[in-house]
């Protein structure tokens, strides 16, 4: 006896370590104890299993319970039965689980197991079971029969319930993130395909949340956060969602006709709940953001589709200044845009680039003094590419960076291939372009006396063209830069000058020898006497601060000569020549040198 008790004991041991095996695997003790009237032993046994099971047969076509465990018998006391061994149908109903017609249909099938979950309620305290009917075979038995089992899921379940609602809210707000909000458009599109319900997408991105972020600490700026959630939230109207997508950047999911105007008026009603700066401690913070907005329509499949939609537009919305809605061809465009930032990668990667040379002439003596070295690209299916369209995909990319640094290197070196054409030192310099992005994600300095070193020339035959948007955008990092290249005895330019918003205090500071000044105000000067003053206010602030001038867009003799009569020192453009290849720059040298 304590050997056969020991033998069920081990068989419940491999029972609980696998509580879902197959009726037909189940080992043959157990089927034995199952097919004859059961003893103190055997009721102990399946007692021991760790999950509610119970043995059911078919008795006048209705399934009879003939034996069950402590874990079932427990289910149905806690639901109020008090009976020893119940009819199967009081027994569901005391469990809670609609499993009556389940188990006449199994045992009336041909099935030789089932498995599904139920659940017991609908409320917060409903219990889930994972259900599984596993018939036994036949042998001396004339009747239909299975293992009924129920394992109780509901610890599993909250669990994943409570990670899932985790997963679904942004942790420092406590509003939906991006896959929630995500699943909230999906629930949107259905409505509209269904009930023809048009809704929008609006993105809100704090324009300069970094740098606040950078300057006032984590903490505050976590804080800065929740006013801003807070604040987008007075906003809303009944039935509109407010998510975080990720970081600074906000979306709503709102309900609108057919008329965009109504999201366009939630565009602005959002900027304007930021529009009052907002206090941290003894700080006000003025908010700004950019807002962009898309419209449902049937063209969409997903709901990143239409994020991404509202994307494009919120990018506009950054460029101009004021909400923007999402128009057809932005998509077309952003996929151009990609198509050309990899084939740009491939151009630079195969040395497929070349540059082109623009003479700089000295007004008082009519001589070339230099070159600007110009990027230029020939695709060898689509021609010539414009630098107006490459350079920005470049600067957008990252792909600049490499991208400044062979220009740099090519520059230079057509400069020392002249020298030793010209069997000496030419009395000329060449001028490469730096983007304002290289200047912040490049070791500008390392790159120019790389360069430097690489070819040989010196650095007073090398000028670096820097914009104002490069000072505008880190005065003091550029600063010191610009002397870094100044120490290398390069000189320094600022392009289109006029153009952009730099400060004349910064001006005085920095380490600039050439004022360039833009074409916009050359071109007009014979017929618009405020581009004259302009251009000899310009002129009058170089010699003051002891800096040389380059005119840009010089394009006839008369402009040749105003310029020389204000005092300009030197002049590019199309009347002494278009950008040239390198052999051809080197003869156009040599002519006029002659």
């Amino acid at each position: 006896m304590r050997a056969a008790k020991s033998h069920i004991v081990s068989t419940s041991e491999r029972l609980g370590s696998d509580p879902a095996l197959p009726a037909h695997k189940l080992p043959i003790a157990l089927q034995e104890l199952l097919d004859t009237p059961r003893s103190a032993a055997q009721q102990e046994f399946i007692d021991t299993l760790p999950i509610a099971i119970a043995l059911i047969c078919m008795v006048d076509r209705k399934p009879a319970i003939l034996a069950r465990n402590s874990a079932f018998l427990g289910l149905t006391k806690r639901h109020g039965s008090r009976r020893e061994i119940d009819p199967v149908r009081d027994l569901c109903a005391g469990i809670g689980l609609p499993l009556l017609p389940e188990l006449e249909d199994f045992l009336n099938s041909d099935e030789s197991e089932r498995s599904f979950d139920m659940q017991e309620g609908d409320g917060i305290s409903g219990r889930h079971f994972a259900v599984r009917m596993s018939r036994l075979s036949g042998r001396e038995s004339p009747v239909s029969r299975c293992i009924l089992s129920l394992i109780d899921r509901t610890q599993q379940v909250d669990g994943e319930k409570s990670l899932r609602t985790q997963m679904l809210r942004d942790s420092l707000t406590g509003l939906p993130n991006r896959a929630s909000f995500a699943e909230q458009i999906e629930q949107a599109m259905l409505n509209y395909e269904t009930e023809e319900r048009q809704f929008a997408v609006l993105l809100i991105d704090l324009t300069r949340f970094s740098r606040v972020n950078e300057g006032v600490g984590s903490l505050a700026g976590d804080e800065l956060i929740i006013t801003v959630a807070r604040r987008l939230i007075s906003a809303l109207r009944a039935g509109d969602v407010l998510a975080r997508l990720v970081g600074d950047e906000f979306a709503v999911l709102l309900s609108v006709a057919d008329d965009p105007s109504e999201a366009m008026r939630a565009a602005r009603r959002m900027q304007a709940c930021l529009a009052t700066p907002i206090r941290l401690g003894d700080l006000e913070i003025k908010i700004d953001c950019a807002v962009g907005a898309a419209m449902m329509t049937s063209s969409i499949d997903a709901a990143e589709d239409l994020i991404r939609n509202a994307q494009f537009a919120m990018k506009r919305a950054k460029q101009s200044g004021h909400a923007e809605l999402y128009q057809a061809g932005d998509s077309a465009t952003a996929r151009h845009r990609f198509s050309l930032e990899t084939e740009l990668r491939r151009a630079i990667e195969r040395d497929q680039l070349h540059l082109a040379f623009q003479p700089l002439i000295e007004l008082s003596s009519g001589r070339v003094i230099g070159f600007e070295a110009l990027a230029r690209w020939d695709h060898p299916e689509r021609g010539a590419i414009s630098p107006v369209e490459f350079i920005p995909v470049a600067e957008e990319s990252g792909l600049i960076v490499p991208l400044g640094r062979w220009a740099l290197r090519a520059a230079t070196r057509t400069l020392a291939e002249w020298d030793r054409k010209a069997g000496a030192p030419l009395p000329i310099h060449m001028a490469v372009n730096v983007s304002a992005v290289q200047f912040q994600r490049d070791d500008v300095v390392s790159a120019v006396s790389a360069a430097l070193i690489e070819s040989g020339i010196a650095g007073s035959r090398l000028k670096i063209e820097l914009t104002e948007s490069c000072i505008v955008s880190d005065p003091d990092g550029i600063a010191k830069v610009l002397r870094a290249i100044h120490d290398l005895d390069v000189t320094i330019a600022m392009d289109d000058f006029g153009t952009g918003y730099s400060s004349l205090a910064y001006l005085q500071r920095l380490p600039i020898n050439v004022l360039k000044i833009d074409r916009s105000f050359i071109a007009p000067m014979l017929h618009d006497r405020d581009s004259v003053a302009i251009v000899r206010a310009i002129l009058g602030l170089a010699s003051a601060l002891g800096m040389a001038t380059t005119a840009e867009g010089v394009e006839s003799e008369a402009l040749v000569e105003t310029l020389i009569g204000l005092g300009c020192d030197v002049a590019q453009g199309y009347y002494f020549a278009r950008p040239l290849p390198s052999e051809d720059a080197f003869d156009y040298l040599r002519t006029r040198s002659v």
